[in-house]
């Protein structure tokens, strides 16, 4: 029993820790294809920030919050209690659909939260490190849209 789970271990190390992951500009491109430029009001910049503060633009990235008891899935780390099908699923979506790296249902459940009372502050990681922010040019810089 201990040998398989040491082998178990052992094997999620082995996995590349970058597997997944979609460069900087490559999602700009999929959110400005999706509608997100100035969607609502908020800018391109502001998608392509919250998507790093969430993921680290790890689409299939998958979280899960113990002490808060819920789960984020993909991109932009949508949390299961409200938006997905193990739970309220106000998206009208399964779960594991955003965790697909064309982001077609995760952009369409990021509209749905965005259009909320709460807009982008729906993420505490928006407010925190996107929101006011000076520098959000940045997260465009050099990539052709």
């Amino acid at each position: 029993m201990e040998a398989s789970a040491l082998l178990s271990l052992i094997s999620c190390l082995v996995v590349p820790s970058g597997a997944g992951v979609l460069g900087r500009c490559v999602v700009a491109q999929k959110l400005h294809e999706g509608g997100l430029s100035d969607f609502e009001g908020y800018s391109l910049e502001n998608w392509v920030c919250l998507a790093y503060f969430e993921s680290k633009f790890n689409p299939v990235a998958v979280y899960e919050n113990l002490r808060e008891s819920y789960t984020g899935f993909g991109l932009f780390q949508i949390r299961n209690p409200d938006w997905c099908d193990k739970g309220k699923n106000l998206c009208h979506v399964s779960c594991s659909a955003l965790l697909n790296p064309n982001l077609n249902k995760t952009i369409e459940c990021a509209k749905t939260i965005v259009k909320g009372k709460e807009g982008m502050g729906a993420w505490p990681s928006w407010t925190l490190n996107c929101q006011n922010s000076d520098t959000l040019a940045r997260w465009l810089d050099g990539c052709k849209l």
